[in-house]
């Protein structure tokens, strides 16, 4: 049944039944695996040393991994919704993690907001599970969603998912051991709603502090484990999308103290501990370097059953497969990205519109059509996944298609920001058209970013640097004073592409 919102595309009604027609083996299947806060660098095929990823590095190892991959913005809800939209932050709605916490309900000991989440998604502008759905694909997303709140006009049964498990709102994934996650669940008459299920073995115990330890539903194997259900349940007769928003690793850095955490105990000789911070949500937590590290090989173990998962269906082949985080490394709970990434790479982190924050690490597995063990360097940002997924699976012009007509009734546009890079993919680099630039904006830190080729202007409180990547990667050199054209150049892209937000407001250079 087609989504309710999806009634607001008028040319969607004419081609559902030509793509319900075409048979599976026309289209493939797609996995996006997002995971939450991990940095350039944390990877063992981007360079870790520490950290053991042998599952996510043989995944590169047969498939494309990127090196100048980037995030949609430097924190979750707005890179996400970048992901989702195919916009960038200059264009799209939710700029920034904005939280919705409305009334009071208790469980057990503890209490919860009665409503949660964050700025919910534009319902008038299309999201990309509302365009696969469109395309006769059958829809799961497991993880964080970040795109509304409960009860808001933008949840994932109101935007093209049919089945979704997992933490509605991304401050309640601050806890692997919360008192509830959502689902979506369905009637007698097929009608769609998402629901709280208590974690009744977590409410026992307090949600912060001395007994929290006692709390053993553990949600990123609960995310895991309902994402491997959907998948196992699939077939050929039905391409399908599955998203998976695994909240590792990002704080609280505590998890279950198993085989994979005590790999890393004792291992590092200056690991410390973090005394909690109640409001944040982070409970204490002994040993971070090798709380940090085990989660992000606990991830790659979550890849390596993935992978596994397709080969024992038989799908290996027509599977695509990607791998990303929604930003750069995060500082909380008591992390340090430095201690795991000496090399100084990248300067800054999460929030910072410095490559640190917003460079990702970008892989994608495609048995037979993606050269096994390549290396590219193509610019590339998250809304460019849109056009890639339509390119992929055979829409010829997404943005004529998927353009809702309420925008162009009321004087506005509805921006599509991205570029297929499907060329990239399948090997035609001479095909694939190029970015004239990147564009990032976060009001949380008033950054501003426009990546122009080897060109990169940030922009701090209105403040402009320039610096060179193509000789200056970590970005320690400003250059502006020495080439004020390209500042100027550059700027105008900015003036151009920033719509104003008033939830998300930036301050703007100087004409």
């Amino acid at each position: 049944m087609k989504n309710k919102n999806m009634i607001l595309f008028s040319s969607l009604c004419m081609l559902a039944g030509a793509a319900s027609a075409q048979t599976s083996n026309e289209k493939p299947n797609i996995i996006f695996i997002l995971c939450d806060d991990m940095g350039y660098g944390d990877l063992g095929c981007y360079g870790q040393q520490y950290i053991s990823t042998p599952n996510l590095d043989r995944m590169a190892a047969e498939g494309m991994r990127f090196t100048q991959a980037y995030a949609g913005s430097p924190v979750s809800a707005p890179s996400r919704a970048s992901l989702m939209t195919g916009q960038h932050t200059g264009h799209t709605k939710v700029r920034g993690n904005k939280e919705y916490r409305i009334g009071n309900v208790q469980y057990g000991q503890t209490s919860d907001p009665a409503q949660t989440g964050q700025e919910p998604y534009d319902p008038d502008h299309i999201i990309l599970p509302e365009i696969m759905k469109d395309q006769g694909y059958t829809t799961g997303m497991f993880g964080k969603w970040a795109g509304g709140y409960e009860g808001s006009e933008s949840t994932p049964e109101k935007r093209g998912v049919d089945e979704y498990y997992g933490y509605i709102c991304q401050f309640q994934a601050h806890l692997y051991y919360p008192n509830f996650m959502n689902r979506l669940v369905r009637d007698k008459d097929g009608n769609a709603s998402i629901v709280r299920e208590e974690l009744t073995d977590n409410t026992k115990y307090p949600m912060y502090g001395n007994g929290y330890e006692n709390r053993s539903q553990y949600t990123a194997d609960l995310i895991h484990q309902e994402a491997l259900k959907w998948l196992d349940k699939q077939t050929d007769d039905q391409p399908f999308y599955g998203l998976f928003t695994y909240t590792l690793p990002h704080a609280e850095l505590y998890q279950p103290n198993d085989s994979i955490l005590q790999a890393y105990n004792n291992r590092f000789c200056n690991d410390k501990n973090f005394a909690g911070s109640e409001g944040s949500r982070y409970n204490p937590s002994e040993n971070v370097h090798a709380q940090f590290a085990a989660m992000i090989t606990r991830l790659d173990a979550y890849v390596g059953e993935i992978l596994a998962k397709l080969k024992e269906k038989g799908m290996d082949e027509n599977t695509i497969v990607i791998f990303s985080s929604d930003n750069g490394p995060h500082e909380e709970g008591g992390a340090d990205p430095t201690f795991f990434n000496r090399d100084g790479l990248l300067k800054g982190t999460k929030r910072s519109c410095f490559e640190g924050g917003i460079r990702i690490p970008f892989i994608v597995r495609w048995p037979g059509k993606i050269q096994a063990g390549s290396v590219n360097d193509h610019q590339l940002a998250f809304y460019d996944v849109m056009p890639t997924f339509c390119d992929l699976i055979g829409v010829e012009d997404y943005v004529k298609e998927y353009t809702n007509p309420k925008y162009a009734a009321a004087g506005k546009e509805d921006y599509f920001d991205g570029i297929s890079f499907l060329p990239t993919l399948l090997g035609n680099d001479e095909k694939q058209e190029q970015h004239d630039f990147l564009y990032w904006e976060f009001h949380e830190t008033n950054q501003m970013a426009v990546r122009k080729g080897n060109w990169k202007l940030r922009v701090n409180a209105g403040n402009c640097e320039l610096y060179d990547l193509a000789n200056d990667l970590h970005e320690d050199n400003n250059v502006a004073a020495k080439y004020p054209e390209v500042v100027k150049e550059l700027k105008a892209i900015l003036f151009k592409e920033h719509t104003d937000s008033p939830l998300f407001k930036v301050t703007l250079p100087a004409k």
